[in-house]
């Protein structure tokens, strides 16, 4: 299985990667605008590069849930100033974590080579002609409502049919606009229109959503779904944030999302030590 973003190219099976996030707002669920600033911002993306990212996903316009949406051009003037001085000093995909197709235009040509659309180019197909056009990789992920909306009283018959049934409907859409399979990727969107239980779902059933031949993306890191389960504030959610990695990969997930970046590198790495060495020993055992 492969995954193209412009000049970027990774080939599955391999080591999961890891997407740090970088917020440049003031609002963030997370980090409560810690990153709000351009130095700031280039700052955290780099400390998250020596942590051991993969790819950093930046943001300028918050997507918890109830935020309000910023203007084209505030998210411009946040945004695309990081993106160019990461693109000058690091060697590795900068993910544009937007909804706009002016902003990941501006992102593509500041340097960025992935878009994380949470609303899946729901507004029009623009965002897909782009994709297409500029050979981007685009994370595709479930969303029920809107930002504003999503959680004011999520409701599935089945949450693992549902969103599998999104994904097979907007793969098609996107390849009707021209984009490339191998430029996508695919992502369930934990905490985005759902409750407890239905993240609960979609995490028990990872595994389901592997029919599309594509790379899963989960994002799991921080989620208030961890403190409606455990009681943790935001800042003790690292643990339970590591265990969604460690379960997801086990599962098929090819890219986590994280906040904790070294944290959960080190905890995928055992984990695949672990398992690698079973295949060994395993393959060993055939070969006696």
């Amino acid at each position: 299985m492969l995954l193209r973003a412009r000049k970027f190219e990774f080939v599955f099976p391999r080591s999961a990667l890891v997407m740090g996030i970088v917020n440049v707002t003031p609002d963030s669920f997370s980090d409560g605008g810690r990153f709000a600033t351009r130095e700031a911002a280039v700052s955290h993306a780099l400390r998250l590069v020596e942590e051991g990212a993969d790819m950093i996903d930046i943001g300028g316009e918050s997507s918890r849930p109830g935020a309000k949406p910023v203007s084209q051009d505030e998210e411009l003037r946040r945004v695309i100033p990081v993106i160019e001085e990461l693109a000058a000093k690091v060697n590795l995909p900068l993910s544009v974590d937007t909804v706009k197709p002016a902003v990941a235009r501006a992102a593509f040509a500041a340097g960025a080579s992935i878009v994380n659309d949470i609303a899946a180019g729901s507004n029009s197909d623009e965002m897909a002609g782009l994709i297409a056009e500029s050979g981007a990789g685009y994370l595709l992920m479930h969303m029920q409502g809107t930002p504003q909306t999503m959680q004011q009283n999520p409701a599935y018959d089945n949450v693992v049919r549902e969103v599998n049934e999104f994904f097979g409907e907007h793969l098609k859409r996107l390849a009707a606009c021209g984009v490339n399979q191998e430029q996508v990727v695919l992502d369930v969107g934990i905490g985005f229109g759902k409750k407890p239980e239905h993240n609960l779902q979609l995490l028990k059933h990872l595994r389901r959503f592997g029919e599309w031949k594509r790379p899963l993306l989960l994002g799991a890191s921080r989620k208030s779904f961890m403190w409606q389960l455990l009681g943790a504030p935001v800042k003790e959610r690292v643990g339970a944030s590591v265990a969604c990695a460690c379960w997801a990969v086990a599962n098929g997930v090819q890219i986590i999302r994280a906040h904790d970046v070294a944290a959960t590198r080190q905890a995928l790495r055992m984990m695949e030590a672990i398992a690698w060495a079973e295949e060994k020993n395993r393959s060993a055992n055939i070969e006696h």
